[in-house]
């Protein structure tokens, strides 16, 4: 199982643990991952579709000339390559548009024919849960997690969420939690935006949304948020401190990248998949793994 490895910027930028963990996690799952390196950002639904489009008709094309799916590892850049996809596939004219004006100078051309899956999808579809469980070292009994899909991983339905075979995607977090043998603690919140996009515009409200989820999340009883989204992770982690003043109390919620999940489960300590680096202290996810040892 091999695939065109599209780490996003994030991973080894704002939330540098992300990366090494997901390539932990993909080794012990013997995913073969081969690095997209030449290739730019998504355009992380901030560029406008005339300027993204281009950048990801060119990522497509680098991944259909290896023959490979792309395997991403944030939900943003899943939902903005999968939007543009889905219009580069439905639209052969605008795509002929796009290798022409854009690509064929580079000696590119993209026919359509790259599949876009974030890490997530691929448990669940490629991989298989029974060879998922097989594999589980460490059932996270005990340790009560609360999904966060964030806004891009599950909409728009037409990109995301095709077949009705597949609208089982939006639920795939909240099964996953409970296959590593955690305690799902649903929210309310968990499918919408984390306030990152807002953040410049209106501090104001982007942190209120993260008080508002984390919070919820706190009150029920979760001991930490897992999120299949680095960008979400910046704004609920690295602004929960702040976002606390909004509340008026402390939330003091951890909130933990998808492959650390998974690689938890698997065996992996929480100094290999680098919690530490987080902002919201992970003691508490630590302390629960330590007691599963």
């Amino acid at each position: 199982m091999k695939y065109a490895f599209y780490p996003g910027c994030v991973s080894r930028g704002g939330c540098p643990e992300l990366y090494p963990s997901a390539v932990k996690v993909a080794q012990k799952l013997e995913v073969e991952l081969e690095e997209l390196k030449d290739v730019g950002c998504t355009g992380a639904g901030v560029l406008p579709q005339y300027l993204s489009d281009p950048i990801n008709a060119r990522t497509f094309a680098k991944a259909e000339g290896l023959g490979l799916p792309i395997m991403t590892i944030c939900s943003t850049c899943q939902g903005v390559m999968a939007q543009a996809n889905y219009r580069l596939k439905s639209d052969p004219a605008y795509r002929e548009k796009i290798n022409r004006e854009y690509l064929a100078e580079e000696g590119l051309e993209y026919r359509g024919t790259t599949e876009v899956k974030h890490l997530l999808w691929i448990l669940f579809e490629d991989y298989g849960l029974d060879r998922l469980k097989s594999l589980i070292r460490r059932p996270l009994k005990g340790l009560k997690v609360s999904p966060f899909y964030g806004c891009f991983l599950r909409r728009p339905p037409e990109a995301i969420t095709p077949t009705k075979e597949l609208s089982r995607r939006k639920n795939y977090l909240d099964e996953l939690i409970e296959i590593l043998g955690a305690d799902l603690v649903d929210i309310s919140g968990k499918g919408k935006c984390c306030g990152f996009p807002i953040l410049t515009a209106s501090e104001e409200n982007s942190l209120a949304m993260v008080a508002k989820h984390t919070g919820e999340s706190k009150e029920k009883g979760a001991d930490c948020m897992v999120t299949p989204c680095p960008l979400c992770h910046l704004n609920l982690d690295g602004n929960q401190p702040r976002a606390q003043a909004v509340r008026g109390e402390k939330i003091d919620l951890p909130i933990i990248h998808l492959p650390q999940f998974v690689g938890l489960a698997l065996g992996f300590d929480p100094e290999e998949m680098q919690l530490k680096r987080h902002i919201v202290s992970t003691r508490v996810v630590e302390s629960r793994v330590e007691m599963l040892a």
